[in-house]
């Protein structure tokens, strides 16, 4: 348990970071932003699950692939629902709609709470139950002082549930699905680092962004790693 808490704490911190962390890779846009963080963390992300054991999960997966080729567009679909959360995570502080994002993040465990209450028959003791009463508090008057919710807020809220649903339906529900998450976005990565923008030629008159993409490729791996 005390693992679990401790890599929840190190996750939610990782994610504080690099919500700010934004700031250090200017002039790149949110599409050159995302292309460049998806490059920068599957190398990490490889890393840490060698460190950690977990690669054997991605040869199985490729296994499951072959076997059952009925799964490779599911975890397209898996792929598509996890990286335009990545890329909405960037793009709101870069284009001024960190707030509406950050709501999104702070609605989620609730929307994940129904759907454990709901799919799952999870049953909650009276300090979670306070805590959950104590959250909706807190979000309604959020929501409330905001004056509703915005598009960002819902899309965070809703397709993570959606998400970490099929990843558990698929038995993908581990660092190895994400490793494919990950993988399977690469081609879109790629055009939108290199033929939709010359972002290679911001990185060579920026060397400091060089710097920053293996930053952010880091803390990253780290955060995520950490959060799955």
């Amino acid at each position: 348990m005390y693992k679990g808490v401790a890599l929840s704490v190190l996750a939610s911190a990782t994610f504080g970071v690099l919500y700010f962390y934004t700031q250090f890779l200017k002039p790149l846009d949110s599409e050159q932003t995302f292309a460049w963080r998806m490059l920068a963390t599957l190398p990490f992300l490889t890393l840490f699950m060698w460190k950690s054991g977990d690669l054997k999960h991605v040869a199985d997966i490729f296994k499951r692939i072959f076997r059952q080729p009925w799964m490779l567009p599911w975890l397209i679909f898996s792929s598509v629902l996890c990286t335009t959360q990545l890329w909405l995570f960037l793009w709101g502080p870069i284009n001024g709609r960190g707030l509406q994002v950050s709501l999104g993040y702070f609605l989620l465990p609730l929307v994940m709470v129904l759907v454990g209450c709901v799919l799952y028959k999870e049953k909650l003791t009276r300090w979670q139950q306070a805590a959950v009463a104590l959250a909706v508090l807190g979000v309604g008057h959020e929501i409330w002082r905001i004056g509703g919710i915005a598009w960002e807020t819902l899309y965070v809220a809703l397709a993570y549930p959606l998400y970490f649903f099929m990843r558990r339906v698929l038995k993908t529900d581990h660092l190895g699905g994400f490793w494919w998450d990950l993988f399977l976005i690469l081609p879109a990565a790629c055009y939108l680092g290199f033929v939709h923008s010359d972002s290679m030629a911001l990185l060579l008159d920026y060397t400091h962004l060089i710097w920053a993409v293996i930053g952010l490729g880091f803390l990253s791996a780290l955060g995520l790693g950490s959060y799955i």
